[in-house]
């Protein structure tokens, strides 16, 4: 029997795990009685916002999750599963790891890492790429700089030695995310359509075994941790940061794909938020079972351990699986292979309750369905209120600002801002070659591709969303998020399939906050219908708050596409040789409203996200994708962050080629500024390059599809001209954008 004596459970105590008190009221009631302590353990992490999505799930519904390219249905499985023809389905999956990255950078980005990776491969997946969006303060922080450091070495070395490539990302620098950084990770699987497993516990006899790493103290409460602010105290939470081991990880995954191919495997899913709580109960209540889980024959790494911290541990790299009665054993001669250790620790059961004991004790005993998401555990509907700061951002005059003089240093000084200039310095420490299928991989690039082994297809990918368009415009912010992240898939070639989602806002219980999370999703649904790319599932991460405030509202992207033949199809977005036309595509460039011009060159976040129609968007995305899958462009690329001048040094920039541009045709057309013209981010608009004889098919593609075409200019020389306002070398301008960065980081502190 134990002799630690458990603390007395009150309501005061259940307050401290994070519970209200009608909360710790309906717990009463489900059990008949009061919880034991390790009973409100369970409950407080299972009803924590990171794990049961109370204050998320009614908006949540309302996202279009249906479509014929869907396997599964948003939530029923670890992640979204997509058919990509030929027999194969792709796994998906987008999540955050905001908070224990800002208490410990390192190790709460690199398990982030691992955790998304476990999430494709318990389905069965092999995971074949990683992305990862990236939110952090100003860079002239020194503090900053060290969260950058530590959150990209963590993903560096946990990505690199687990063996996944990193082909994509995004990686954004405001105040509003000082003190609360976002660390969102992508992980991206391909898996033979049918032979895929599930999180579920059927078959009442059937044994239950743990497999991977030993169970530990680390990580206990991480759950509800990530249910909370970030304060001054947060640093006192350093040890609910889980440590990650990436060789383990590696064994696990190879031992969990050949344990599922064996057809012994009934359900399976993998420890992430709530450890054994979590899977346990959650399987169950899939299946309608129970569980008698023996906790005495789980592998512990620390000695003393008592029931409530083994199951509220969030130790890494752990699995929970449900075997067929009678082939257990081969399970565990998979794992003892790969030398994984894997036991067997109860089975599942008829009650519809998870039962854990230790010691000889029962030690909880709860109805599976009462914890969680769609069960009994509570779903919010929060108080909205319109916040007041949105009338004075949104009727911000640009007239008062004083006309640009120097637009040449003003592009410099764009492309020294680090929201435009290289991530190179981020990228090149990851490994984004590594099982040879790269064919596009982060930088000079709109998203990263990957080759599927056999076939002539491609799989697309990126991850994308740009904050202060939802902080302007929660609304037509969402609606952008969605819509940049699929129009960078189609200006690589790919066609966009469908979208996962890690939702980042604040405290859900401000109505502000509400609000805007409210009208983001709605346009998140907007964006995702008038494109056809259904969610397929994701991730709501709230409490993003330091003392300072709430960090920008951003709900990032991971979209997915698919090129059907990658030798004719694939488009990167540099010029490809000298006396190419250059040519503009798109909407009107109209307005400065969010732009990355008026933030870096200004220091103003003000006006109304830039102009958007999303009836526009879908029609130019269809002529990109038809134009460029006819082969009557060399290159693409789609105009964001800092504007027209910032895409035309890209373009050079990334090709070495210069340009002679004049912007006369394009500035009327728009009936703008040369300012708005040059630095407007107003949407559904791309710089193209073409060979001279394919320009009435272009032409004609473009009236067909009731898109615009303005000429530009030509490729050619070692300079980029733009009317009489710009002349630089190509050099100088790759010098500028390649540096920026890590120049900001050389102060970090060694």
């Amino acid at each position: 029997m134990s002799t630690i004596k458990e603390p007395e459970v009150t309501l005061e105590l259940a307050i401290d795990h994070g519970l209200t008190a009608e909360e710790f009221e309906k717990i009463k009631s489900v059990l008949g009685r009061l919880p034991t302590f390790t009973e409100l353990g369970v409950y407080s992490v299972m009803w924590s916002e990171h794990c049961s999505y109370k204050n998320s799930i009614r908006i949540l519904k309302t996202l279009p999750n249906k479509g014929p390219q869907l396997l599964v249905g948003a939530g029923e499985e670890n992640a979204g599963l997509v058919d990509i023809g030929d027999g194969l389905a792709c796994a998906f999956k987008i999540e955050s790891h905001n908070h224990p990255s800002a208490v410990e950078p390192y190790q709460g980005a690199a398990t982030g890492v691992g955790g998304i990776h476990r999430d494709i491969f318990t389905m069965g997946a092999r995971p074949i790429a990683s992305l990862n969006s990236l939110r952090f303060g100003k860079l002239s922080n020194p503090r900053v700089r060290f969260l950058l450091d530590g959150v990209v070495h963590g993903i560096a070395d946990y990505g690199n030695a687990f063996g996944v490539p990193v082909v994509a990302g995004d990686v954004f620098f405001d105040a509003s995310y000082e003190g609360n950084p976002l660390v969102n990770a992508m992980s991206v699987g391909i898996v033979k359509t049918g032979e895929t497993a599930s999180a579920t516990a059927p078959g009442p006899g059937n044994p239950v075994i743990i497999a991977g790493a030993s169970t530990g103290r680390d990580g206990i409460h991480g759950a509800t941790f990530a249910s909370e602010e970030i304060s001054e105290e947060s640093e006192s939470k350093r040890p609910s940061v889980q440590v990650g081991d990436p060789f383990m990880e590696k064994l696990l995954l190879e031992a969990t794909l050949e344990a599922i191919k064996t057809g012994a495997v009934a359900g399976i899913q993998d420890m992430g938020a709530a450890g054994i709580s979590c899977s346990s109960s959650e399987m169950s209540a899939k299946s309608k079972t129970g569980m008698r889980i023996n906790l005495d024959k789980a592998p512990q790494r620390e000695s003393g351990m008592t029931a409530y911290e083994m199951l509220l541990s969030e130790s890494q790299e752990r699995m929970l699986i449900v075997a067929h009665k009678g082939r257990e054993q081969e399970v565990l001669e998979v794992y003892a292979k790969w030398d994984v250790q894997a036991e067997i620790i109860g089975e599942v059961t008829d009650t519809g309750n998870v039962e854990y004991w230790m010691n000889g004790d029962c030690k909880a005993r709860i109805p599976a369905d009462s914890l969680v998401l769609g069960g009994g555990a509570p779903v919010y509907e929060r108080e909205t209120r319109r916040p007041d700061y949105l009338d004075e951002k949104q009727q911000f005059d640009m007239t008062t600002m004083s006309d640009e003089t120097n637009y040449e240093q003003a592009l410099l000084t764009l492309l020294g801002s680090p929201n435009v200039a290289s991530k190179r310095w981020v990228y090149e420490q990851y490994d984004h070659m590594v099982r040879t299928n790269t064919v596009v991989g982060p930088g000079p690039s709109d998203a990263g591709v990957i080759r599927l082994k056999g076939t002539n297809k491609a799989l697309v990918m990126k991850t994308d969303c740009n904050g202060r368009y939802v902080y302007l415009n929660p609304r037509k912010g969402g609606q952008i998020a969605v819509a940049e992240a699929a129009r960078n898939v189609v200006c690589t070639g790919g066609k966009p399939l469908a979208i996962t989602n890690c939702l980042n806002f604040g405290n859900p219980y401000k109505p502000e906050v509400y609000w805007v999370f409210t009208e983001a999703v709605g346009g998140m649904a907007d964006a995702c219908r008038a494109l056809s790319t259904p969610v397929t599932g994701g991730n709501v991460s709230f409490y993003n708050e330091n003392p300072k405030g709430s960090v920008f509202p951003t709900p990032t992207i991971g979209m997915l596409g698919l090129i059907d033949d990658v030798e004719s199809q694939l488009m990167t977005p540099g010029y490809k040789d000298k006396n190419h036309l250059i040519y503009y595509a798109g909407a009107r460039r109209k307005g400065l409203g969010g732009s990355e011009y008026l933030s870096w060159n200004h220091g103003i976040t003000a006006g109304d996200a830039p102009e958007f129609s999303l009836e526009y968007e879908a029609g130019f995305q269809k002529f990109l994708l038809e134009v460029i899958r006819s082969g009557l462009v060399a290159s693409a690329h789609d105009i964001s962050d800092g504007g027209l001048l910032t895409c035309l040094a890209e373009k050079s920039i990334f090709s070495g080629i210069g340009a002679e541009i004049s912007t006369a045709a394009l500035a009327g057309y728009s009936g703008c500024s040369i300012r708005e013209c040059y630095f407007s981010e107003a949407q559904s608009g791309g710089v193209l390059s073409l060979r001279q004889e394919q320009l009435g098919k272009l032409e004609q593609a473009a009236m067909v599809h009731g898109i615009e075409l303005c000429r530009l200019g030509e490729t050619g020389g070692s300079r980029l001209r733009i009317d009489d306002h710009i002349n630089c070398e190509v050099i100088s301008l790759t010098d500028l954008y390649e540096l920026a960065i890590p120049g900001m980081m050389a102060a970090v502190q060694s």
